[in-house]
């Protein structure tokens, strides 16, 4: 049945229930039957499984195919050094997957803070009497006693109800509290609009209530929100989608190279031992080894960097993707306004006035100072008001004054939309009043005017009603106030009144969130208001911040009617709000964007933002307000709650793409002159100018720390001034494949092809002679190759700073890790080159200094030709008139 719906009678006899609560064994044999009362996780996969697909997927395959060939060969012809090679490709191997469980594994910690959320103890009916109960052990039919601060347990019908209202921010994501003073049956179906009903994981601002609980654990609205965060699917990331694509893309044409060649040098006459190192050293050349943890690295110091800027980012990865985002959907209350209400206007005495321009005011101050139900408590070592948010607003407008004694109070309900209070005062008993204009005004015969008090004819209550529209246009949440004084005996205290004037109220926007829009807009990004409040509010908001001057509100009964094909068109629209949504319409909006191909950044505080924060493509959640719930479920979390510091974050996470393909460019390139020599070695039948090991030093060694100081370079100056990348742009790119594979890279296996012969010949070596795998003039010609090939890469990481802009032009943006790099690789290959233990783990000897001085014209010529290659490209920029895209 539906609780709220139904006769509080029915309600008892549907739960075998009354007034008075259960016995203490009818409670136990009930908590046998339903269970505890609290969330449940819903079966997923085993961490084994889980963690065993970090090392089964393409990627790593191919990485486990290379190591398993090292291992065979070392097997058929030990000493080989070939096991040192298996060993440093499952390390690659090991630690990439160690990694990326740990990310996901942190992220399963959403259904503890869920948990952590209920309250532990509440006060319920047990054999006639009020006892303390653990929360978990409710059941269905007992009998809960609640008063201002409580949470509320499970779902509760009332039974009775005082001047309540509820905070019901975590559910609906209203900021507004709640009335729920009623114990009659409503027909409303939204979760927000069942007056007589009390929802777990809600909280009493003010009164008392005594409710029926009809709902427990997984069965409450609170625990429906928990089966949808666990359900939703977390999808994978732009970033995490490149990555698999471009790893297949290189892993498939590694193996097929591989296996091609090796068939080569079998039709040859190759031994089967020639043909193993030839296979494996062309998989492990095409193999980025060094890529994966690049990436990881270069994302986890951008996640450093963020958090200097108040992002804190949870997955690696959602650095990346919020600089790729679409479309941000923005709830409303603390994100884009600042999570608190304030006074904007005041109708008094027949104008409207600001707020510093009262002038004797003196009897709307009285209103203000006594009419409210607030309640001082100690936070923190400071005393503060606690309750609703509106009479905190009220009472903090007031100047300093006397407070009078309270003697009586006509509670706030939704039938009266007003409250009054009834305070001793030297002119003798005053009647303060507060409420809902319609309410309070035909209640009263006279107004305050500048002349003073003035009989209340027609004419003026049409102006005041006038003035009330205007206000509520504007957003404003509005407040009559009136008093009167209130003779001993009087049956009709709040009749005969005096209106006081109008106070309007908002929760005002952020201080820069309007720049941030702007920005937004400027960088094709589109901003969507989803809110649980009124939508006057939200659209008042949206025109204040520049989100659009007539925006189209959608209510979330509304959304209820609407089909997927009526949501896929009213998305369209150019300027979008959603007001008044629950959980899962939101999760529903989210998914629908996706559907329309865009990338989604959903922000949200409460605990039924958590299901739209887990499905979409970037979850932000507020730090300072946001409950734990609402963190574990999302990417990343604000902690200044500022939606300016989105914008900030992403501008971050644009420059973290064009940085990956900086450096992906850099790590490629050296691709082309691993695969060389072993092409030389099968079709010229010379000796092998670079083993395998020495590949390695390249991509594990040398060309790490360049890369990640690449990975750490500035966003450019018009990263926001260009629009989202498009969803099928990939990482390898047609012009990064030209220019890493057909430009960079063969320059630099002509270096280092020139620099192996030019140690040969300068020793003696004739074509056609072969040479011994520790024969010295041979450890120093593959020593020459190597030691080209790195010098090469130094100069190339200058060039891969932009692939347009001339290494000049970048020195205003000093990078001071680059050069730290630069040193890091020379000293290692400097290691390598002349060091015993170098010599011996890498099959290198010393060089003589000409043979450094050969090297110097080939880094020379790569740069000019690299410097032509861009003013070419820029020539065609400016012809083209596309200097805002430039070419990546």
């Amino acid at each position: 049945m539906n609780p709220h719906r139904h006769d509080i009678e029915k309600l008892y006899a549907h739960l075998h229930s009354s007034a008075q609560g259960l016995s203490q064994a009818e409670a136990a044999r009930r908590l046998a039957r339903y269970g505890p009362n609290q969330l449940e996780k819903i079966g997923g996969q085993p961490l084994s499984i889980r963690l065993l697909k970090e090392f089964t997927h393409f990627f790593a395959l191919i990485l486990w195919l290379a190591a398993g060939l090292a291992f065979f060969a070392e097997w058929r012809e030990p000493g080989q050094g070939m096991a040192m090679l298996g060993y440093a490709v499952v390390g690659v191997i090991v630690i990439n997957g160690l990694f990326s469980f740990w990310q996901e594994y942190r992220a399963e910690k959403a259904l503890a803070a869920l948990r952590n959320l209920l309250p532990r103890h509440t006060t319920a009916l047990r054999d006639g009497r009020a006892m303390q109960v653990p929360v978990a052990e409710l059941v269905p039919g007992d009998v809960v006693v609640l008063a201002a601060g409580d949470d509320v347990p499970a779902d509760c019908r009332l039974i009775e109800a005082f001047a309540v209202r509820v905070n019901t921010a975590n559910l609906t994501g209203e900021s507004k509290p709640k009335s729920r003073a009623t114990t009659a049956p409503i027909e409303a179906e939204q979760v927000a609009m069942r007056r007589d009903i009390l929802h777990a994981g809600t909280s009493l601002i003010s009164g008392n209530a005594k409710a029926m609980v009809y709902a427990t654990g997984m069965h409450t609205e609170f625990g429906n929100i928990a089966r949808l965060t666990q359900v939703a699917q977390e999808p994978l990331s732009p970033l995490q989608k490149e990555i698999a694509h471009l790893s297949r893309l290189v892993a498939l044409f590694a193996t097929l190279l591989g296996v091609l060649f090796f068939f080569i040098g079998q039709s040859i006459g190759l031994s089967l031992w020639a043909n193993l190192i030839f296979a494996i050293g062309i998989i492990v050349a095409n193999v980025p080894e060094g890529l994966l943890p690049t990436v990881t690295l270069s994302l986890a110091m951008a996640t450093q960097r963020m958090a200097k800027k108040n992002a804190l980012v949870r997955h690696l990865t959602a650095v990346e993707t919020l600089g790729s985002a679409t479309v941000i959907c923005s709830d409303k209350t603390g994100t884009l306004t600042q999570n608190r209400m304030s006074i904007r206007q005041v109708y008094f005495s027949g104008a409207q006035l600001f707020p510093d321009e009262l002038d004797g005011a003196e009897p709307l101050y009285d209103i203000m100072r006594h009419c409210h139900d607030l309640r001082r408590v100690e936070h923190n070592g400071q005393q503060q008001w606690q309750g609703d948010p509106m009479e905190v607003a009220l009472l903090q407008a007031t100047p300093a004054g006397t407070t009078y004694p309270r003697v009586d109070e006509i509670p706030f309900d939704t039938e009266r939309k007003r409250m009054s209070v009834i305070c001793d005062t030297p002119q003798g008993r005053m009647l303060y009043c507060k409420g809902a204009p319609e309410t309070v005004l035909p209640l009263c015969n006279e107004m305050m005017a500048e002349e003073g008090r003035l009989p209340l004819d027609d004419e003026s209550r049409l102006r005041i009603m006038n003035e009330h529209e205007l206000m509520t246009a504007d957003g404003l949440r509005v407040i009559a106030l009136a008093y009167r004084s209130v003779p001993q005996q009087s049956a009709h205290r709040e009749a005969g009144m005096v209106f006081a004037g109008l106070v309007g109220l908002v929760d005002p926007a952020r201080p820069g969130v309007a720049e941030a829009i702007a920005t937004c807009a400027a960088a094709g990004i589109r901003v969507i208001m989803i809110t649980g409040d009124h939508p006057h509010t939200a659209s008042a908001l949206a025109r204040d911040i520049g989100l659009g001057l007539d925006p189209l509100a959608i209510i979330g009964e509304r959304l209820c009617t609407m089909s997927d094909t009526d949501l896929q068109l009213l998305l369209d629209e150019p300027v979008l709000i959603f007001a008044r949504t629950s959980a899962d319409q939101k999760m529903r909006i989210v998914q629908a964007l996706q559907r329309k191909g865009e990338i989604v950044a959903v922000t949200g505080d409460g605990v039924n933002d958590a299901p739209a924060l887990k499905c979409a493509d970037i979850g932000i959640a507020m730090g300072i307000s946001g409950t734990d719930v609402a963190k574990e479920a999302a990417d990343i979390i604000l902690l200044d709650d500022h939606f300016a510091t989105i914008v900030t974050a992403i501008e971050e996470g644009r420059a973290v793409y064009d940085n990956v393909r900086k450096f992906l460019t850099y790590i490629l390139t050296s691709n082309i002159p691993e695969i060389v020599p072993y092409l030389a070695f099968v079709l010229f039948r010379i000796p092998l100018p670079l083993t395998i090991i020495q590949i390695l030093a390249v991509d594990l060694g040398t060309d790490m720390l360049p890369a990640l100081a690449l990975g750490a370079e500035k966003p450019d100056s018009d990263v926001m001034r260009r629009p989202p990348r498009p969803r099928n742009e990939h990482l390898l790119s047609r012009g990064v494949l030209l220019r890493a594979y057909f430009f960079l890279g063969p320059l630099e296996a002509v270096a280092g092809m020139a620099a192996f012969f030019f140690v040969l010949h300068g020793g003696g070596w004739t074509f056609g002679r072969e040479l011994g795998l520790h024969d010295p003039l041979y450890l120093q010609a593959t020593t020459a190759c190597l030691s080209a090939i790195i010098a090469m890469q130094v100069v190339n990481v200058f060039m891969c700073r932009h692939p347009v802009f001339s290494v000049f032009s970048r020195g205003r943006s000093f990078n001071r890790l680059i050069v730290y790099g630069i040193g890091f690789e020379l000293l290692l290959l400097l290691l390598i080159t002349y060091t015993p233990w170098g010599n011996a783990l890498f099959g290198t000897a010393p060089l003589a200094g000409e043979v450094w001085l050969f090297m110097l014209p080939f880094g020379l010529g790569m740069w000019l030709l690299e410097e032509l290659r861009k003013a070419l490209i820029r020539q065609r920029i400016a012809r083209n008139g596309t200097a805002g895209n430039t070419v990546r």
